[in-house]
Parts: structure tokens; C-alpha cells; sequence
């Protein structure tokens, strides 16, 4: 089973939970973790698996306005936050729209703070919504990753995210074994 896990990211977050779900995935077989912007329709026609995650910003998937608000914070020194090496290029909504129609299995996460969905909104919901119209099998339910104040990811995270790549490595194999 070969998958591709594709991220946004602004301040790291995103990306050090793509990494470590392609990190559980890699049990299942080739995994490829990229940024959206090296996402290419030719690599998603490969995958067995697409996995898709990003931020949550504004209650959703960010936007082009609220990804420049985040590079803006990230420049104030004040803020003490550092800018992910790809967070200046294109978000996960430009990306789909660009996305032919995909034949795959595939998953949703994000990254937001562990407070209820009603008060932060999930992006994983807008993503697993997109990933279904482009034609793409969702094998489990969207997953949140969650990060405190200071941005930084709560304590397991990682662990969590890793086991949970692990899991959708088992599934989709077991899926696909079954046919």
C-alpha cells in the first residue's frame, strides 16, 4: 500500500503531525509526507491512501486572508511564533480546487485547541467534505490533533498521531486484502 500524506502548516504544528501519521503509516508500506504545495495530482493518483490535514483557522480550513494573518503574526517578534518552511504557499482550499477527481482511500486531520468544535471550528470536517467530492473513500472519521497556548502541541500528540497512521495503514490493508 503506497500513501501520501499531505499538509498545510503555519507554525509547525500541522507538519509535526503529518510526519509522525506518515511515521505510522510507513508500517503499512511507502509513505511520502509533503507540504500541500509539492502535492501534485500525479502523486495523489499513486496513493492507495491520501491523508489530508491542516489548521484550523476561523472555525475551517484557512484562507488566503487568514494565512496572511498568521505570517503577519509570525513577523512580530513579540509573538515568539516561527513560520513553517512552506506556511507562504498555497492552502489546502486552492489546492482541491485545482484537484482532478481522485481514486482513493483517504483520511482528514487537523490541528486546533482542545476546546469544544462549537467554540474552535474543525478544519478536518471541511477537508474530509472536499476529499469526498473529489471521489476519495474516507476509511475513519476526521481526526483533531490538538495544540495549547504557545502553540506548541499538547504532550502525546505525536504518539497519538503516529498510532492513529498506524491504524489507517491496518485498515486500509485489511480493505484491501479482504477484495
Amino acid at each position: 500500500m503506497r500513501s501520501l500524506v499531505v499538509y498545510e502548516s503555519m507554525y509547525g504544528n500541522t507538519h509535526l503531525v503529518a510526519e509522525a501519521i506518515g511515521r505510522g503509516l510507513a508500517t503499512a508500506g511507502p509513505v511520502a509526507v509533503v507540504p500541500v504545495a509539492d502535492a501534485t495530482a500525479e502523486r495523489v493518483a499513486d496513493a492507495d491512501l491520501v491523508v489530508v490535514g491542516g489548521p484550523t483557522h476561523a472555525h475551517a480550513m484557512s484562507r488566503e486572508n487568514t494565512r496572511k494573518g498568521a505570517i503577519d503574526d509570525a513577523r512580530d517578534p513579540d509573538n515568539h511564533l516561527t513560520l513553517d518552511a512552506d506556511a507562504e504557499g498555497e492552502g489546502l482550499r486552492e489546492w482541491f480546487d485545482d484537484l482532478p477527481v481522485a481514486v482513493a482511500k483517504g483520511a482528514a486531520f487537523d490541528t486546533r485547541f482542545h476546546l469544544s468544535p462549537l467554540l474552535t471550528g474543525r478544519a478536518s470536517k471541511g477537508i474530509a467534505k472536499r476529499l469526498r467530492r473529489h471521489g476519495v473513500e474516507l476509511v475513519d472519521e476526521p481526526e483533531s490533533f490538538f495544540v495549547e497556548q504557545g502553540n506548541v502541541l499538547e504532550d502525546g500528540e505525536t504518539a497519538r498521531a503516529e498510532s492513529w497512521g498506524v491504524a489507517l495503514g491496518a485498515r486500509v490493508a485489511e480493505v484491501s486484502t479482504a477484495r
